[in-house]
């Protein structure tokens, strides 16, 4: 049997790599320009190599019942790790991907195909015009887990932004994002204020030394109409091999301070990962 060997292409906003890994027969690590954007391993799509899909996974595992199918919109494509994993725990889910790379697309599409019963369906597009175009009350869950390089585009963060997600889901929808910054997390800071101006539940997902301000890492938001099952999620997360805590309620309003939401106008992308935090090789 060969082995398999890496793959560079050039794709629209960078130079795209998927590598072998070579303790796991049939997975592959994708990187843009030497930042990671995905792990896939095709032989389990829930194996998640990276820790904030496993908390992002945490999420989706207790947003209904076990086995229930969801109807989901991921904005960030990438090499569909999250819809792989909701098509293996949820079979029946209807998902729908939006990845403005044309050229990371082809690629993936090649390289890392899907089922063709997978019910996922993968969409060229901004996600930003995307969303605005999607039908209201169409969607149980939407991800955002769009990097542009290692930031997070400026015009995915503003408060008319958090309403269109808001409008997509349905009432009991849940909005996940997977955020990165440091102290004193101004850019995170101004996504809790704008997603908390939109809707009632919010908490924050993050490895205790990041919220701590030591070092520049991931943050997963989670926004909500009704109540989340905060304990098991802390109970999820916890027993991570990289632990996390979950933060909402008075101690998130606290972190949270005096943060405004973000207008279009004063909108701005996340910030840059100090020294390639975020760099392999």
């Amino acid at each position: 049997m060969d082995e398999p060997i890496p793959v560079t292409r050039d794709v629209d906003h960078g130079v795209a790599k998927l590598m072998p890994d070579v303790d796991r027969p049939r997975a592959w690590l994708l990187t843009v320009d030497g930042a990671p954007q995905s792990y896939v391993d095709l032989d389990d799509p829930t194996h998640l190599e990276f820790e904030y899909a496993r908390r992002l996974a945490h999420v989706l595992d207790l947003a209904a019942d076990a086995g229930r199918p969801l109807d989901a919109l991921h904005l960030g494509g990438g090499a569909l790790t999250l819809p792989r994993y909701l098509a293996a725990t949820r079979p029946g889910s209807v998902q729908d991907v939006v990845e403005a790379d044309h050229g990371l697309s082809a690629l993936i599409a090649e390289e890392l195909p899907l089922a063709d019963d997978a019910g996922v369906r993968v969409h060229r597009a901004d996600a930003r015009g995307w969303l605005e175009d999607a039908p209201t009350d169409s969607a149980d869950v939407l991800v955002a887990d769009v990097f542009g390089g290692s930031r997070v585009p400026a015009h995915l963060t503003t408060l008319d932004y958090a309403r269109h997600a808001e409008r997509v889901l349905r009432p009991d929808g849940i909005y996940l994002a997977n955020l990165a910054d440091s102290a004193p997390f101004t850019f995170l800071r101004s996504q809790l204020a704008t997603f908390r101006a939109v809707f009632e539940e919010l908490l924050v997902i993050a490895e205790p030394a990041v919220l701590r301000g030591r070092r520049f890492g991931n943050a997963v938001l989670v926004a909500a109409h009704r109540e989340l099952d905060t304990s098991a999620l802390a109970r999820r997360t916890a027993a991570d091999v990289f632990p996390a805590r979950v933060t909402h309620g008075e101690a998130l309003r606290r972190f949270t301070g005096d943060a405004r939401p973000v207008a279009e106008g004063d909108a701005v992308a996340s910030p840059e990962p100090p020294g390639g935090s975020f760099g392999i090789g």
